[in-house]
């Protein structure tokens, strides 16, 4: 045994490790218990065979009466369309800020926080500073570091911050898949809350975030199995990219969930600051750890048990991906995830709208099904647009308003975002938006290639690369409830 094993074996001592049996349930549990809703198998037989037979009835189709056929898709993917741009424009049309009660009961329930950490050395210090800030008694808080066993680096800094009863080490040998759903499972495993939430590496949660979820799981009935905090970008400015997802986040956490929320849909979850009650999250069979967008997943599938979801004010502030490297692989994977679990929720489509109902299924193909379209269609439909901009040959009326109304409703959404959330930032994002969404076409093509040659394999996004000091500004040491009303505004 060389110097270097020596030293992970001893770090691995002074930290908790699991059992054969606790890593065989994390990586193949879900899979055993529930194989028709795991994306360890990619793609059923059956759904070759359907997407086979489509094809090649509409080749059939646009041989025997071409005109028909290329005028039936042209109407279809107009209604499409259609249907994505109004829902944003709804979804971004209200402007009722996000509000949370803060619970302060006489009884604090035990809190699990799940931190999933792989090569994060650099940023554990700022995570556990973090967690020390959130307004909830130690010693009703469970926190578990979760670090793969062959990370001496970040074990050795996860142990060096964790002197604290309520924090706990867990490493989880290095196996396949190499997922966080799979650290994920580990630690639910270990979890002795009543609650659960899960923080990323890089996340600064609002020190009154656990708060404010209490307070919805108070106010809430059994069927609320979670809630959603914002996530925020912090380091917007660094690059454009990095201002252009801030816009993107904003849209998302700010308008398009609360929208599915009050509409009670199907929520598909952010990676991060989901609270969950932990029995509905055991009962759901946790993570699925072959699901590389295994929160979005997660969110379908409480639905599918007859469960829903909510949103809530508190924020978590991230960092964004400051170059196109980054983002790209970030987004190949967000892409290749969404389009595991609409395959996984597709093998029996009318299994899955009975279980969610077909308002809930409806939904998710918009929201699923629509957004990979879309990001496989930005390109090509930014490259008709240039092109008859530049051309005698006008686009037809129809496709002439779609396409401004395209442009225009996401951008519109950018501005309330704005004023949501008290950023300019995402007024100025507004105006370059259009230079940014044929990108996600490059991804989207990334994203179909790596889900035949590699489905599983997670694209790890590097943090601490970029400076954090707004939340450290806003957010420091002396944390006062801004509101007298004990309403807490995002």
């Amino acid at each position: 045994m060389d110097g270097g094993e020596a030293q992970l074996e001893t770090l691995r001592a002074a930290a908790v490790s699991l059992d054969a049996v606790m890593l065989d349930n994390a990586r193949y549990g879900f899979d055993r218990n529930h194989p028709r809703r795991s994306a360890r198998r990619v793609i059923y037989f059956s759904q070759l065979l359907v997407a086979a037979l489509a094809i090649a009835g509409v080749v059939l189709a646009a041989r025997t009466f071409p005109r028909a056929t290329f005028g039936a898709l042209h109407v279809s993917a107009l209604a499409l369309f259609a249907v994505a741009i109004f829902w944003r424009l709804i979804a971004a049309a209200n402007l009722e800020p996000m509000l949370s009660r803060l619970a302060a009961p006489a009884h604090w329930p035990t809190y699990t926080i799940l931190c999933p950490l792989y090569h994060e050395a650099n940023v554990v210090p700022d995570l556990v500073a973090a967690i020390n800030r959130i307004d909830y008694p130690k010693h009703a808080l469970d926190v578990k570091l979760l670090v793969e066993g062959d990370d001496l680096e970040t074990l050795a800094a996860a142990l060096a911050v964790s002197a604290p009863p309520h924090l706990e080490v867990v490493v989880v040998p290095a196996a396949t898949p190499r997922t966080k759903p799979k650290a994920l499972n580990a630690g639910l495993a270990r979890a002795r809350g009543d609650y659960v939430v899960v923080y990323d590496a890089e996340d600064r949660p609002h020190p009154q975030q656990l708060r404010g979820a209490l307070a919805a799981f108070e106010d809430g009935d059994a069927r609320l199995a979670g809630v959603q905090a914002p996530l925020a970008v912090d380091n917007g400015e660094e690059s454009w990219i990095a201002r252009q997802f801030a816009a993107e986040y904003a849209i998302q956490f700010r308008e398009l969930l609360p929208f599915l929320a009050r509409l009670n849909l199907p929520l598909p979850l952010g990676g991060t600051s989901n609270h969950f009650r932990i029995d509905a999250l055991r009962a759901a069979g946790g993570w699925d750890p072959y699901n590389v967008t295994e929160d979005a997943d997660l969110g379908y599938r409480l639905a599918r048990d007859g469960y829903r979801l909510g949103v809530i004010g508190p924020p978590t502030w991230e960092e964004a991906p400051i170059t196109f490297g980054a983002w790209l692989n970030q987004r190949t994977r967000w892409i290749k995830g969404h389009i595991q679990t609409w395959l996984v929720l597709m093998r029996d489509p009318f299994a899955a709208a009975r279980e969610m109902g077909w308002r809930g299924f409806a939904s998710m193909q918009v929201m699923l099904g629509g957004g990979v379209i879309a990001a496989l269609a930005h390109g090509p439909l930014a490259f008709i647009v240039l092109v008859a901009a530049l051309s005698p040959y006008n686009l037809e009326p129809p496709d002439f308003v779609l396409a401004i109304c395209g442009y225009s409703v996401p951008m519109f959404a950018a501005l309330t975002a704005s004023a949501l959330s008290n950023n300019l930032s995402h007024a100025r994002a507004a105006l370059t938006m259009p230079f940014y969404w044929p990108l996600a076409t490059i991804a989207a093509c990334r994203a179909v290639f790596e889900l035949i040659a590699r489905p599983h394999h997670w694209s790890k996004t590097q943090h601490g690369l970029s400076p954090r000091n707004w939340f450290v500004a806003r957010h420091g040491a002396d944390i006062v409830d801004p509101s007298p009303a004990d309403r807490l505004r995002a």
